[in-house]
């Protein structure tokens, strides 16, 4: 299956918030191969004496084939150029049915070609697109009729353009409820994605989110032979803090932490709550002094935190182990111990320091 997907659609990847753009990509792959095999079949069948086309339009159609094709290979691989292949492919459609309608005029069924047009174009190009392809095919077909070799009868074209006008009808509504919901439920995965990678309180990622992106920032660390170091928070005397203010100041002192934390780092950097009052810092692309720098700055931005609980303002400090992960090839668990034994001798230090981990530690 997956060296199916390679040979339909390239080698690929979507984000988890592009679901819907992978949809049309793939959906247009698919719809630009199955268009040139029926077009080739019908070939075929003129090539046999199965049916008879006018020549005219057998060009047209072998264009149409080979066009598919091309276009296919052209979007294969490249998303980037969805948008401008799908209206390249819409006009390339629209010439190929106008061109059945007035070459092959003794199939009475060419037009039905028009109507399967209609929830491609909802569905590739959107509801503006949609709306607008469905009235200019209306016009088309109420003007152009009478310049036919073989007209339809004015029932017939009345019924035509009846059925066309509610097909469009019923997919611009459709598809209006059908992105609107699919926008929701993208949203609410998200919400859920969230809630279930993120501590409640402080909005940080929890422990096993932490650890699952810090493992995969180590593997692509290694991969690069990149540095990378980790830091080991750990707020002083924090049982103090609930012991003398409550459990609610305790809270706020936390969120202050956090907040400060997530401000003093890159993008590129995670953050997670991994305990009551501790944190840790993932720091990619930086070495052991680079981390101690970072380290003593955010030490000195907790300590003026000073967070107001009620009519008053609290000192919070916190002792920080930082640990190197250069060269190293291990997990996140390896690294972390060696920032928390730091962490523990900046507590024996005297608290609110930072303490390195090295190898003679």
């Amino acid at each position: 299956m997956l060296a199916l997907n390679r040979l339909l659609y390239g080698n690929i990847d979507f984000l988890k918030n592009e679901e819907y753009r992978a949809f049309q990509f793939r959906f247009l792959c698919i719809l630009l191969l199955a268009g040139a095999g029926v077009t080739a079949l019908l070939l075929a069948g003129v090539a046999s004496g199965v049916n008879h086309i006018d020549a005219i339009h057998v060009v047209s159609m072998t264009c149409f084939t080979l066009i598919s094709l091309v276009i296919w290979l052209v979007l294969r691989g490249q998303p980037q150029r969805y948008m401008a292949v799908a209206w390249m492919y819409e006009c390339l459609c629209l010439l190929e049915y106008v061109s059945a309608l007035y070459f092959v005029s003794e199939d009475e069924m060419r037009v039905i070609w028009f109507f399967t047009n209609i929830p491609g174009v909802y569905i590739l190009l959107g509801q503006r697109a949609g709306m607008l392809i469905t009235i200019g095919t209306l016009i088309g077909l109420a003007l152009g009729n009478a310049f036919l070799p073989h007209p339809y009868s004015t029932n017939a074209i009345a019924t035509l353009l009846a059925a066309l006008m509610y097909l469009g009808a019923f997919f611009h509504v459709y598809g209006a409820r059908s992105v609107s919901y699919f926008i929701r439920m993208r949203e609410s995965n998200r919400q859920l994605r969230h809630i279930a990678s993120h501590d409640p309180l402080t909005d940080l990622l929890n422990a096993g989110a932490y650890y699952a992106t810090c493992d995969q920032l180590i593997h692509l660390a290694n991969r690069h032979q990149q540095s990378f170091a980790v830091l080991f928070v750990d707020l002083d005397h924090f049982k103090k803090i609930n012991d003398t203010y409550g459990h609610e100041a305790g809270d706020i002192a936390l969120k202050a932490v956090a907040k400060q934390l997530q401000k003093s780092v890159r993008q590129s950097d995670a953050v997670g709550r991994i305990g009551g009052e501790e944190f840790s810092v993932f720091l990619p692309e930086t070495d052991l002094s680079g981390a101690v720098k970072l380290a003593e700055y955010m030490r000195s931005e907790i300590e003026n935190l000073m967070p107001q609980i009620g009519h008053q303002r609290i000192k919070v400090t916190a002792s920080i182990g930082v640990a190197s992960g250069e060269g190293c090839e291990q997990n996140i668990a390896a690294i972390q111990r060696r920032a928390d034994q730091a962490m523990y001798d900046a507590k024996q230090q005297g608290r609110n320091r930072v303490s390195c981990f090295t190898q003679a530690a």
